[in-house]
């Protein structure tokens, strides 16, 4: 698999490996819950690189072993600065259960799928080990699982409503969002503590200098980190609670009222949607939990310096012989921007990215591409230029002043912003670039696609014509057989609710995709998205959805039940049956036979949902849906 590379080719995961580069102590310790794939899509792999860049000695524990000793804990010893604990590309308890809450098939970020190489909440269960342990050196947090449990959360698994993770684990400090800002500037500023010799400072048996909780906790008193969250004591919070700060509901409160909590999510999202953001401040059990506003967008340049950084884009040589299922689907992908404007209710990407999308210089991806083409196994075919969303490469605000002062979590949604410039001739550049590169056969688009960016009307006809331009380029050349794209519901109302565009685009797009695959003689497919059990969505709701997709000639595949993540508005309705920005009251399908009554219109096709359909449709008073859904046409 790792062809001429040495194992120190990788970040160190092992005290031999940290001897072949001459190191006696690392400067910081990385704990992932993921195994250790050293590429641009694995956040610990980021991390690691990034701060290796800074001129620090990492090292990372990949799926340490959390039983008997902890001796996968103590192997590395106490690091200079920081334990990190990065759980890992997907919340645990998502990547370990389904909707209905049985096991999934695989683990999809473990070496040969196993299910039992990372616990349930790693953060927690890490970081609680390594204040065992090691109870004055800091532990920071970061990854999806943290960033979405950084306030007062709704845990699906649980079913019940639980603290910031920061009173949970015991840790320091939470980074939130994408980390690479907020872990470089702590580091800058503990490397300062070390050269002022601060009183806060652990000295070893030689003498060294290593960084303590009370130095972090300094830190964070005299100068804050953005994008951090910490916990004070009230009389401790920086500069006391002023007039521009955002006091949300304590958790006791919103434990008595849920609908506190769902006031609270709607400044929360709006906040870290903003570019001059508020300090956000939750009383918790005692103490504050203090949300410190991001670090403005990174730049262009600064996203290509986390692309640029010399990763090996291969799973440790540990895992010779392994199959890592998430790293098989993106060995020969390549990440065109982050963040995400869509704002959809139900997602956690653009939650945990934000919606400003930073693009990378076409510079860049090409580099990237070009390294893709001399892997062993490159057989010629990319298998995904895309992002968050496929097709937001280079878009964004016209006018940023008018973004500046902007709180809309969506800039598509109830409608397109009219300050969003929507200008597809960008990526359809960077689409031809990578395709003309030697080795490229073809370049595929594995990312959903906003197909409501493609029909946006435009002003500029030189814009229409990119856009329309750019979906024949798409749909006639980077589509594998079958193009993936998410309307996620048939009926309007449901898609308001989850910030979503009218269906009626998607039967105007298909009409496009199937008129110009026609054309072409192109035996191509465009494959739909849905969700059951949605916030909003009733019983009746899915019998339409039956009838439409039926008439429409599909047989749903691409299906799923609605699953409630941490800190999403959907999960927010669905937890508290208010929804934050109107106040209104919303139903959702909770116990498991409304979300199975649900789900089950998806497969109208087959003979034993077809009875249960027929029988339930009269048990509602809806006989006479009957003929649209179950009759064989």
């Amino acid at each position: 698999m790792n062809g001429h590379r040495k194992t120190s080719d990788w970040l160190p995961t092992t005290r031999k490996e940290m001897e072949l580069r001459g190191w006696e102590r690392a400067d910081v310790i990385l704990f992932s819950a993921d195994a250790y794939v050293d590429h641009p899509s694995f956040g610990a792999a980021v991390i690691g690189r990034i701060l290796e860049a800074e001129g620090l000695r990492v090292c990372i524990v990949p799926q340490p072993d959390w039983h008997g000793d902890y001796r996968d804990f103590r192997k590395l010893g106490r690091p200079r600065l920081w334990f990190g604990v990065a759980p890992g590309c997907m919340d645990s308890m998502v990547n370990k259960y389904t909707a209905a809450r049985r096991l999934r098939s695989e683990d999809a970020y473990s070496p040969d799928g196993r299910h039992d190489l990372r616990p349930e909440y790693p953060t927690i269960v890490y970081t609680r080990i390594l204040k065992e342990l090691f109870p004055d050196v800091p532990v920071i947090l970061g990854g999806i699982e943290a960033s979405m449990r950084r306030l007062m959360h709704y845990d699906y698994w649980k079913e019940r409503f639980m603290p910031s993770i920061l009173t949970l684990s015991g840790a320091d400090l939470v980074t939130y969002g994408m980390g690479e800002q907020a872990t470089v500037e702590i580091c800058r500023r503990m490397l300062q503590s070390i050269e002022q010799y601060d009183d806060t400072l652990f000295y070893d048996t030689d003498g060294e200098a290593c960084c303590t909780s009370k130095t972090l906790q300094r830190i964070m008193l005299h100068s804050p980190v953005p994008q951090t969250v910490a916990i004070h004591e009230r009389e401790t919070i920086p500069g006391g609670i002023g007039d521009d700060d955002i006091v949300l509901h304590s958790y006791d409160e919103c434990l008595a009222n849920l609908r506190l909590h769902a006031e609270n999510f709607r400044h929360i999202e709006e906040e870290s949607n903003s570019l001059h953001a508020h300090r956000l401040l939750q009383e918790t059990q005692g103490r504050w939990v203090v949300v410190y506003p991001p670090f403005p967008p990174m730049t262009t340049q600064e996203l290509d310096h986390s692309f640029d950084l010399p990763y090996t884009r291969l799973p440790h040589p540990k895992y010779d012989g392994k199959r890592i299922p998430a790293y098989e689907m993106i060995r020969h992908s390549v990440c065109l921007h982050r963040g995400c404007f869509g704002g959809c209710a139900f997602c956690t990407i653009s939650a945990h990215q934000g919606k400003f999308v930073v693009s990378r210089s076409k510079e860049s991806i090409l580099r990237e591409v070009k390294q893709v083409t001399q892997m062993p196994d490159f057989k010629g075919y990319i298998s995904d230029l895309g992002g968050p969303s496929a097709n937001m490469y280079r878009m964004g605000g016209k006018n940023l002043k008018a973004c500046e002062v902007c709180l809309r979590p969506s800039c598509v949604h109830p409608a397109v912003c009219p300050n969003l410039r929507v200008d597809h001739r960008p990526l359809t550049d960077i689409y031809r670039a990578v395709d003309a590169l030697p080795g490229v056969k073809k370049s595929f688009i594995g990312s959903g696609v906003r197909y409501d960016l493609i029909l946006h009307p435009q002003k500029d006809p030189a814009l229409e014509r990119a856009s329309m331009e750019y979906a024949e380029e798409l749909i006639l050349r980077h589509v594998s057989g079958r193009l993936k794209v998410a309307p996620e519901h048939t009926s309007d109302r449901v898609l308001e609710i989850m910030r979503k565009p009218s269906f009626s685009l998607f039967g105007r797009f298909r009409k496009l995709f199937d008129s110009l695959c026609s054309r072409h003689h192109l035996p191509q497919q465009i494959v739909p998205y849905f969700i059951s059990s949605h916030p909003g969505c009733y019983e009746t709701d899915m019998a339409e959805l039956a009838i439409q997709t039926k008439q429409m000639n599909f047989r749903l595949e691409q299906v799923q039940d609605f699953t409630p993540t941490p800190m999403t508005l959907a999960t927010t309705c669905w937890a508290t049956g208010f929804h934050p920005y109107t106040g209104e009251r919303i139903y959702s399908a909770k116990s498991p036979i409304e979300k199975q009554r649900q789900r089950m219109y998806f497969f109208w096709y087959k003979p034993e949902e077809r009875r249960k359909i027929e029988s339930r449709l009269k048990e509602i008073g809806c006989s006479h849906l009957i003929k649209s859904i179950v009759k064989t046409p």
